[in-house]
């Protein structure tokens, strides 16, 4: 296992913090004495910091949006219809200055398909410097889709909690909490499998991951150890699957000359156990990865250059396997100002040892079955260039073309069709393998923001990409997904939004494990490859604010009514109706 590799670099992290704690208190105790008088603001424990709640709830899937733990913005609307493309970050939609912010709300929303959303965020001001917050929220359906055989409910729940001080030489917060959610593999192949009553009804089709995670952050001011990152979480599922993932990522800053000098540590630990009763299976994936990121940056009003590498180093332990490599990663991004800030060009190439975790593989896709082997992906680089700026004050714009190479890439793909006595609730074709694979990508992105008089803003993105893989093909892998939106201030008490999503054609298998030659089709040797239709969905919301406490929305999921397959033969919910309130409020 190449233990000393762990004792050399964890003896390193430890006396790289030593030295600068050291550091920070010889100059503490330089000051003793002194006349020298700090004023320092008294802090005022506010939701800015753990999470400001504004009066406009952005009422999208919380699937897709990308959000540290703990963030407690209203931007959730879990939607099991909604499948967002990537976003860019050509311009921030700036928010009416005349909306209230409370440091508190409860919320409550109530849908067809019998869809329940609930929330409670409080926090409260310990001391000057010191504040607690909590977050209790809940999302559940009950299903209904049409055509289904087996239950399409579903529901996620979360309590998390956190601890934070924000002090003049650092700030730190602690964070903490307990996630449950329950998914059904109800997306049977009844296109090419004969699914009676009497071979559903012993179809034990569900499934529940559990999750709790401890962890935090601290962060100095004036001082070389920038930030240290670090959290422990522990995940399991009702299938026996333990997966324990620790890391801790300390940040180095300091100057050399002008220029900034960053060092970003990495130790990213994760064990995934599975253990079938039924089977009497066990097995036990292990990834250590060890990585230091050093860079150097360069940059003035015309221009920015930051030179750097990613070293690391994995020891890995699959199936009883164990393996080691060194990797070595371009961290080079460079940007120039051509014309002040309407024409910024920009290129970079860049790589790293991405950890992957089963946690991580069920949040993009709860259908997954356990027993995978769990990889880290190596990107090996990512070359790109483009342009970005503004062409007046409203309107923002940001292209790019890239070029990227990536080893041991996790694809989703249907598992093999295994029903018959002693099945598993996931054996019928209803569930996805993981099949790891290089993935060369040849990528276009484009977006047009426009933002008008900070009450209507709208915008448009799309990417294109084009797949070269070993496999048969990059399986369920879109080409192409675009987006428009359109956000609106009508009045002090009214706003609106919509939003509209296309996502391309996919590619996905079904195998019949049960056909003994290998020539018919549907055979392992032979499969049917599937073409899953691109699709289009539009969403829409309505909001009312009847006080400065209150808020009452309508929202409109999938209004195409169109029962499309986000995953092969997993249809979404069709039209979806939600209404409900939140009340904002000051302890």
């Amino acid at each position: 296992m190449n233990k000393s590799y762990l004792y050399s670099f964890s003896a390193l992290t430890i006396l790289l913090s030593g030295a600068v704690v050291a550091q920070e208190k010889n100059k503490k105790d330089e000051n003793i004495g002194t006349e020298v008088v700090n004023v320092v603001r008294p802090y005022e424990a506010t939701i800015s910091d753990a999470f400001k709640v504004r009066e406009t709830p952005n009422l999208n899937d919380e699937d897709n949006s990308q959000k540290k733990k703990i963030n407690y913005s209203i931007n959730s609307f879990p939607v099991a219809s909604t499948f967002v493309p990537e976003k860019g970050k050509a311009a921030a939609v700036e928010k009416d200055a005349r909306i209230a912010a409370f440091n508190n709300y409860v919320l409550f929303g109530i849908g067809n398909y019998l869809n329940l959303r609930g929330e409670l965020f409080l926090t409260h001001k310990i001391s000057e410097t010191d504040y607690v917050a909590g977050l209790v929220k809940h999302f559940s359906s009950q299903g209904g889709i049409k055509d289904q055989i087996l239950d399409d409910s579903f529901a996620k729940s979360a309590v998390e909690l956190t601890y934070g001080s924000k002090k003049e030489k650092f700030n730190w917060n602690i964070d903490a909490g307990v996630r449950n959610q329950v998914a059904n593999w109800y997306g049977l192949p009844i296109k090419e499998v004969d699914f009676s009553p009497i071979n559903t009804v012993n179809i034990d089709e569900e499934q529940q991951y559990r999750t709790v995670y401890l962890g935090g952050k601290v962060e100095f001011n004036n001082s070389p150890l920038a930030a240290i990152d670090v959290q422990y979480k522990r995940f399991w599922d009702a299938f026996d699957a333990k997966e324990n993932r620790f890391f801790i990522k300390p940040r180095i800053e300091t100057a050399v000359g002008e220029q900034e000098v960053t060092v970003n540590l990495v130790v990213d630990y994760v064990a995934t156990d599975y253990e079938m009763f039924q089977n009497q299976y066990k097995e036990n994936n292990q990834q250590l990865n060890l990585g230091v990121e050093p860079s150097i940056s360069f940059q003035n009003e015309a221009y920015s250059l930051q030179l750097g590498a990613g070293l690391y180093f994995n020891d890995s332990k699959v199936k009883g396997e164990t393996d080691n490599a060194f990797y070595v990663y371009p961290q080079v991004k460079a940007s120039v100002n051509l014309v002040d800030n309407i024409l910024i060009a920009y290129t970079g190439a860049e790589g790293g040892l991405k950890q992957n975790s089963y946690a991580d593989f069920v949040d993009q896709n709860p259908f997954i079955n356990p027993g995978n082997a769990i990889l880290p992906t190596n990107e090996q680089y990512n070359l790109y260039v483009g342009l970005k700026g503004k062409l007046d004050n409203t309107i923002s714009y940001n292209i790019r073309a890239s070029y990227k190479s990536e080893d041991d890439k996790a694809f989703f793909r249907s598992s093999e069709y295994q029903g018959g006595i002693g099945a598993l609730g996931y054996n019928y074709g209803n569930s996805f393998d993981l099949i790891y694979s290089n993935l060369k990508s040849l990528g276009f992105y484009g977006e047009l923001r426009f933002d008008f008089e900070k009450n209507v803003s709208m915008g448009i993105n799309g990417t294109f990409n084009h797949y070269t893989t070993d496999l048969q093909e990059a399986w369920n892998m879109p080409t192409a997904k675009v987006g428009a939106d359109i956000q609106i201030e009508i009045t002090d008490k009214w706003f609106a939004g919509t939003e509209v999503y296309f996502v391309g054609e996919r590619k996905d298998v079904f195998v019949n494990g049960g056909i003994v030659d290998q020539t018919t089709a549907g055979s392992a040797s032979n499969p049917i490859v599937k073409t899953l239709e691109s699709y289009v969905d539009w969403n829409l919301k309505l909001g009312y604010r009847p006080s400065k406490n209150w808020t009452v929305f309508l929202n409109g999921n999938n209004l195409l009514n169109k029962n499309y397959e986000n995953w092969n033969n997993f249809k979404v919910q069709g039209i979806q109706i939600m209404g409900g309130a939140m009340y904002k409020f000051d302890l």
